[in-house]
Parts: C-alpha cells; structure tokens; sequence
C-alpha cells in the first residue's frame, strides 16, 4: 500500500500534514502553517526531500528517546517523527518516509 498525506486544520486555524505509511500508521509530522495552500506545499517539499537520506537529521529528546527531523535543503524542517524507544527503531522510521514519500498521494481532509 502506497503512503499519503493528510491534510488537516487545527481547532486553532491552522493547517498540518502527516505522512501515514501504507497501513495508516504516522511517520511524519509538519510543524503548524498558516494556510492549506502552505500545508500543502510543505507536503510536496517533503516529496521531494524525503527520498534524500543527507536530509534527515537524527536527534534525541531530553529523555533521551531518538527522533528525526527531516529538512529542505535550506536547513529548515519540514517534519518530525514521533519518539523511538531504540536507535534502530528511528533508522527504521527513517526508510519508513524514504519508502513510502515518493508516492504518496496528498489528501485533503479539511474539505470532508
């Protein structure tokens, strides 16, 4: 099953995308935007992206628990993961996007 993006509105007004894996599972997430149209373009920047290992930036939160930024070539990020409990799990989120972004079809789901 190929990936997509959900497109959706925050109760705030604002718009995100989740890149979801083949079997609905989340993988990425966007930072907040102001408009659809910018959510939207986020999504395709991550398409382009996504397939470029260099682009994904490999962290670990205060608790220690691995996650990874996935950035444009301007440095800014684009998404994150959730949190991992192992190093190898993160790298598995990571060819998780790379397998899935290519294809993956974007979804609106604020005009439901």
């Amino acid at each position: 099953m190929a990936g997509k993006f959900e497109i959706t509105q925050t109760k705030s007004g604002k718009f995100m995308f989740n890149l979801k894996a083949g079997n609905g599972q989340t993988i990425l997430t966007s930072q907040l935007y102001d408009t659809k149209a910018s959510a939207i373009s986020g999504a395709e920047s991550c398409q382009k992206n996504g397939a470029i290992g260099e682009r994904f930036e490999r962290a670990a939160s205060k608790a220690d628990e691995p996650y990874f930024n996935l950035k444009a070539s301007n440095g800014q990020v684009i998404g994150r993961s959730e949190m991992y409990t192992s190093a190898a799990s993160m790298e598995n989120g990571i060819k998780s996007v790379m397998a899935h972004v290519a294809d993956a079809v974007i979804k609106d789901l604020t005009e439901v």
